[in-house]
């Protein structure tokens, strides 16, 4: 691994892990200068939580720190320590929970992925961001590790070290990037909404996004496929371990699919099998004895505002078809001469329902009226509005000359 051109990188990478220590470092990365990059490394895959094991800060003239958050609990200091300042990270929006968790919620920002998208690079993962920004190799083989193992081996600190002593750079490189592309203005307006996106509400049934769910057949199967995932949920929540590395989906569907009489046709289903499987086994019983019990039966299919798959607009609506196919097509070339991939120039979910449900009037200003109604930033309205409006226009004269042409 090629090592980082900028400050000098010290041979042991040591946690900060008491509050003494962790307060202590708040004065030397005060008295440091410029913007705060941040990362944060959880345990997905392993624990239930989506908490941060480890906080990652680099400062220029301050270094590097690691930060044990379980350690040390809240962080709020550090969290007021970068108002006003640049927080840089790297896929923001997969870290900015965790870190307001323990109190990091940064007032402005500078994502250096979305950075990349919006400046065209092939690839946008930090790894090859790095490479391309400043040519340096940066491997990712820690990238799926977990987290919340203690101690932390030497070899994960230095990697999680890296992941912020470089981004300083990539950060000085892509905003003279982005001012000769002229998206500066473009990039603050993205990295704000990242900063503003609320949080999703919680699923209503989330039991329903089971891999397999929709293989299951009766509303009894379905009350037992339920009951199975909110008791592995509610152990896994329990147990702090992701829910799959207790029993897998596939195992909770294939039973859910036979629906055994007994505990005994429970433990014969060959596909039932995980970690718990047996020694949970009474969990797993009690879940499916309840869901064949209950007379609270899931509904079938509930009611949702999803659209149907493109795929099948040209029988259930052509005219919206049309719409679609021609919004796509112009809306892929405007972001080809941006040089941005089409989904940051606009949301395949936003054009699909512009298309299936367009404004009255078919002009500039009304599409980038609906357009505001989806959440579209000012730029990306300013950049597409007028594109989508022609293309409702030329799509729907087309239908009608094809209406008015004699047979």
């Amino acid at each position: 691994m090629t090592e980082p051109a900028t400050d000098a990188v010290p041979t042991v990478r040591s946690v900060t892990d008491t509050r003494e220590a962790y307060l202590a470092s708040l004065e030397t990365l005060a008295a440091g200068t410029g913007p705060f990059a941040l990362d944060a490394e959880r345990a997905s895959g392993y624990r239930y939580s989506q908490r941060a094991y480890l906080i990652q800060v680099y400062r220029r003239g301050a270094g590097v720190f690691l930060y044990d958050p379980p350690a040390i609990g809240s962080m709020a200091e550090l969290g007021a320590l970068i108002q006003g300042e640049v927080s840089i990270l790297h896929a923001a929006s997969q870290d900015l929970a965790c870190l307001r968790e323990v109190g990091i919620d940064p007032s402005e920002l500078f994502d250096t992925e979305l950075g990349a998208r919006l400046l065209g690079l092939d690839r946008v993962g930090l790894g090859a961001v790095v490479e391309e920004v400043l040519g340096i190799h940066l491997a990712k083989e820690h990238s799926a590790a977990d987290w919340s193992t203690r101690p932390l081996p030497e070899s994960w600190l230095e990697y999680a070290a890296l992941d912020v002593e470089l981004l300083v750079d990539v950060y000085d490189d892509m905003v003279r990037r982005l001012a000769e592309a002229d998206k500066t203005e473009i990039a603050r307006q993205e990295f704000q909404a990242t900063l503003a996106r609320e949080t999703k509400a919680p699923r209503a049934e989330p039991w329903r996004r089971l891999s397999g769910v929709h293989a299951i057949r009766g509303l009894r199967n379905l009350a037992v496929a339920r009951e199975l995932w909110l008791a592995r949920d509610a152990l896994a929540r329990e147990r702090d371990t992701a829910p799959g590395r207790l029993i897998p989906d596939a195992s909770l569907t294939a039973a859910a699919k036979v629906n055994p009489p007994t505990k005994r046709d429970l433990l014969a289903i060959k596909d039932f099998r995980g970690r718990t499987s047996r020694s949970d086994s009474d969990v797993w019983w009690n879940a499916i004895a309840t869901g064949q019990s209950t007379e609270d039966l899931p509904v079938s299919r509930p009611a949702s505002d999803t659209l149907p798959p493109p795929r099948s607009w040209s029988d259930k609506n052509p005219e919206a078809h049309e719409r679609y196919t021609e919004a796509r097509a112009r809306i892929t070339e405007r972001a080809e001469a941006l040089h941005m991939p089409v989904e940051n120039l606009l949301t395949p979910e936003t054009l699909r329902r512009l298309s299936w449900n367009p404004p009255a009037e078919l002009t500039a200003d009304a599409v980038a009226a609906a357009l505001r109604n989806h959440d579209a930033r000012p730029w990306q309205i300013d950049a597409t509005a007028q594109t989508i409006a022609d293309a409702f226009v030329e799509s729907n004269q087309r239908a009608a000359d094809e209406v008015e042409e004699p047979s």
